[in-house]
């Protein structure tokens, strides 16, 4: 392989270091699962460093959800987007690191705790805290096409089919796909 494949894009060590720094600290708060905390993430890496654009940003969630394998895999598209190979693992070694330590250590202690108050109260409490954590991360997933007239009328039309019908969500993302397709979004 050549050297540039495991070039950083500009990114010194200390870039990496904060990099990683950033999603350890992100992986703390991903309550629900990392896409929760997408739109600080989004925040960080195009707003406050510009190390890439929204399109790169919401093209590599994109990709990690439509691939299969598991969700997190975003994660490692931006830290590549970010500085190739060490960018992903900076970021995966971030995002995975504490959560899986503290996932551990709260799940053994949530085992044989589990009918104390305490515990019972923190396991109610994630519930609106993951709903709030998808909509900001919605919400920013959606800035790029709050101009487009048919891709934001696809949203309630989406939650209307969810909601009252059993069928698969792939029959609304051949429908973006449709209106996208014909320059609606």
């Amino acid at each position: 392989m050549s050297p540039a494949f495991f070039g950083t894009h500009g990114l010194g060590t200390a870039d990496l270091l904060q990099l990683m720094g950033h999603f350890a600290l992100l992986s703390l708060l991903a309550v629900g699962g990392a896409i929760t905390s997408a739109s600080d993430m989004q925040r960080y890496l195009v707003g406050e460093r510009g190390w890439i654009d929204a399109l790169q940003f919401n093209a590599s969630v994109a990709i990690a959800q439509a691939a299969p394998g598991p969700n997190i895999l975003f994660v490692a598209l931006l830290g590549w987007s970010v500085a190739g190979p060490l960018g992903l693992l900076a970021t995966m070694v971030g995002i995975m690191g504490p959560s899986s330590v503290l996932t551990f250590l709260i799940g053994r202690y949530g085992r044989t705790r589990q009918e104390a108050r305490g515990v019972r109260a923190f396991n109610i409490g994630l519930a609106p805290l993951t709903i709030g954590l998808l909509l900001a991360t919605g919400w920013v997933l959606a800035q790029p096409s709050r101009g487009h007239w048919g891709a934001m009328a696809l949203v309630p039309v989406t939650i209307v089919f969810m909601l009252r019908t059993s069928r698969s969500p792939l029959w609304m993302i051949a429908l973006g796909a449709l209106v996208g397709a014909l320059g609606f979004a």
